[in-house]
C-alpha cells in the first residue's frame, strides 16, 4: 500500500507542475498582449487600427445575418403632425359660429377650445416627448444582444447560433479583458497622480499631470472598446474656458478627456469614488463640492468664476442638462454654467447605438449593473463634433445664450432639441410650465381675436 501511494503521489507531480507551468504561460501571453497592444499605445496615444477593424467586422455580421423589421419603421406610437396650438384651435373652429365679445370687447373661452387640450393630454399620457427620453433607444434590427426591437417577431437557428456565439465572445473574451484594462487604468490613475501630487507646483507637474490623466482615460476607453471619431480638432477648448456637452452616459467624461484634459466638477463622493477625487485633486485644480455646498449657487458660481479667469488653469468640463438623456435628444440646460461670462466651447457626442447601449438610466440600474452591461456589449462606437467657441452677446441674458449653445449641439448631432427640463425624470411639472401654457392659449386667444377685427 506504501509504494503503491508513492507510485500516485509520483504521478500527480509532474501534472501539478504541468498545470502550473501552463498557467504561468497564459498569464504572461495575457500580460504581453495587454501591453503590447493596449498599455504602450494608450502611453503614446497611437492606434493599430484593431479596434475600428473589429468595428467593421461587426458591421458586416449584421448585414449579412441579422433580420430587419417586419413593416415600416416608427420612432413613436402616434403619428404627431408639427402643428402650433393656434392652428389646432383655428382647425377646430373653422366650422363654428363666430365667438361673442364680453363687454370690454375681448374674446371670451369658447367649449370647442378643450379638444386641442385633450387630444395634446391624451397624446401625452400615450407617448409624451419627455418619458421616452429616459428608456432605452430602439433599434430597427436586432444587434445580438439582450435588448432588441420591440417589432422584431422570427428568430432562425442561424440567428440562435450567432447569439450563443456572441454570449462566448462577450463574456468569455471581452469582458474579462475589459474589466482587467478598467482596474489597472484606474489603478495607475490613483498612484500615479498621488505621486504626482508631490511635486511642486510648477510647468513640470502640470505637464505630467497631463501626461498621466491622458494615458490613464486612453487605457479607460480601451477598456470599453470604445471607437471614437473626433472632428474640428480645431475648436477643442482652451485655458480659461467652459466646455459644455450633451449628456448620455458617465463615460462621457471618459470620451472627452481621452482627447484633452480637463478641470472636473462635482460633488464629494465617498467610497472608492472618493479616493479616486482625492488622488486627482492633488495633481490638477479640479473642482470638488461638498454636498451642502451644491445647492449654494452663488459659492458654485464664484468657484467656477475664479477658475476661468486663471489662465493657466485647465478647461471645465460640465454637463449643463444635470442627468443622463437617452442619445436621441438635448433638454434644458441649466443656465448656470452661462452666467459666468467666460468663453463656452460646445461640444457634440452622439453615440452609434447598434454596438451598445451608452445611455445610464440611473432609476433602473446601479453603475455596477451599467458598467457591467456596457463591458459584456460588443462595442462603444461615437461622434464627437468639437463647436466653435461662443460667447454671451450683449444684451442677452444666461437663459437665451444656453438655448442658443444647446440649439448648436443638438443641429450638429442630430439630436432633437427638447424645452424641458431634464430634472423631470425623477420630479413633477414645476408651475413654471403650467403657466407657460396658459400664457400661450391667452395671446392665441387675443391673437385670433385682433386677425377677426382687421378683417
Amino acid at each position: 500500500k506504501i509504494c503503491l501511494c508513492r507510485v500516485i503521489e509520483m504521478d500527480w507531480f509532474p501534472l501539478d507542475n504541468l498545470l502550473c507551468m501552463l498557467l504561468g504561460i497564459s498569464f504572461t501571453v495575457w500580460f504581453t498582449l495587454l501591453l503590447v497592444f493596449i498599455i504602450v499605445p494608450a502611453i503614446f496615444g497611437v492606434s493599430f487600427g484593431i479596434r475600428r477593424l473589429y468595428m467593421k467586422t461587426l458591421l458586416k455580421i449584421f448585414e449579412v445575418s441579422l433580420e430587419g423589421l417586419h413593416g415600416p419603421y416608427s420612432n413613436g406610437i402616434i403619428a404627431k403632425e408639427p402643428t402650433s396650438l393656434e392652428e389646432e384651435i383655428q382647425e377646430v373652429r373653422r366650422s363654428a359660429s363666430p365667438r361673442e365679445l364680453d363687454a370690454n370687447g375681448t374674446p371670451e373661452f369658447d367649449i370647442s377650445d378643450i379638444l386641442c387640450f385633450c387630444r395634446r393630454g391624451v397624446e401625452s399620457i400615450v407617448d409624451d416627448e419627455v418619458t421616452k427620453r429616459f428608456s432605452a433607444e430602439e433599434l430597427e434590427t436586432w444587434n445580438l444582444l439582450t435588448r432588441s426591437s420591440a417589432h422584431f417577431q422570427h428568430l432562425s437557428l442561424r440567428l440562435t447560433l450567432l447569439w450563443g456565439l456572441g454570449v462566448l465572445v462577450r463574456y468569455g473574451v471581452l469582458l474579462p479583458l475589459r474589466v482587467t484594462l478598467a482596474f489597472t487604468g484606474v489603478g495607475l490613475l490613483v498612484v500615479l497622480t498621488t505621486i504626482v501630487g508631490f511635486l511642486p507646483n510648477r510647468r513640470l507637474k502640470n505637464i505630467l499631470s497631463d501626461k498621466v490623466h491622458l494615458m490613464c482615460y486612453r487605457i479607460c476607453v480601451r477598456a470599453l472598446t470604445a471607437i471614437i471619431t473626433y472632428h474640428d480638432r480645431e475648436n477643442k477648448p482652451r485655458n480659461g474656458g467652459i466646455c459644455v456637452a450633451n449628456h448620455t452616459s458617465p463615460i462621457d467624461v471618459i470620451i472627452l478627456a481621452s482627447d484633452g484634459c480637463y478641470a472636473m466638477v462635482g460633488q464629494v463622493h465617498g467610497g472608492l469614488m472618493g479616493i479616486i477625487q482625492k488622488a486627482m485633486v492633488k495633481a490638477c485644480p479640479h473642482i470638488w463640492f461638498e454636498r451642502s455646498e451644491v445647492k449654494d449657487r452663488h459659492l458654485v458660481a464664484k468657484r467656477l468664476s475664479d477658475h476661468v479667469k486663471d489662465r493657466g488653469k485647465l478647461p471645465i468640463l460640465i454637463f449643463p442638462e444635470g442627468t443622463c438623456i437617452n442619445n436621441t435628444s438635448v433638454m434644458m440646460f441649466k443656465k448656470g454654467s452661462f452666467e459666468i461670462g467666460a468663453t463656452v466651447y460646445p461640444v457634440a457626442i452622439k453615440y452609434d447605438p447598434r454596438f451598445g447601449d451608452a445611455f445610464w438610466n440611473s432609476s433602473k440600474y446601479g453603475m455596477v449593473t451599467y458598467l457591467l452591461r456596457m463591458m459584456s456589449s460588443w462595442a462603444i462606437v461615437c461622434s464627437v463634433w468639437y463647436l466653435p467657441p461662443m460667447q454671451r452677446q450683449e444684451g442677452e441674458d444666461a437663459v437665451h445664450f444656453a438655448n442658443r449653445v444647446k440649439a448648436a449641439i443638438a443641429q450638429q448631432g442630430g439630436l432633437v432639441d427638447l424645452l424641458w427640463d431634464g430634472g423631470l425624470k425623477r420630479e413633477k411639472v414645476k408651475d413654471v410650465f403650467k403657466e407657460e401654457q396658459q400664457k400661450l392659449y391667452s395671446r392665441t386667444l387675443v391673437g385670433t381675436h385682433k386677425d377677426r377685427s382687421r378683417s
